[in-house]
């Protein structure tokens, strides 16, 4: 994942920041409780798409 693109994406619901989980290739916003998949290098930043991360998951 390309350091530069990660300083400019946040989160599309809130705009906050994303934290990358390189082993889980996610982008994980901990305000809005979602994972972003990230395929190929790409991330997919779609509402529908994202993984709802349950309250016992650390963030």
């Amino acid at each position: 994942m390309d350091a530069k693109l990660l300083e400019i994406l946040v989160c599309p619901l809130c705009k906050g920041p994303l934290v990358y989980k390189k082993s889980e290739q996610e982008l994980v916003c901990k305000p809005c409780r979602l994972a972003y998949p990230v395929r190929d290098d790409i991330p997919v930043m779609l509402e529908d798409e994202a993984r709802k991360l349950p309250a016992e998951e650390e963030v």
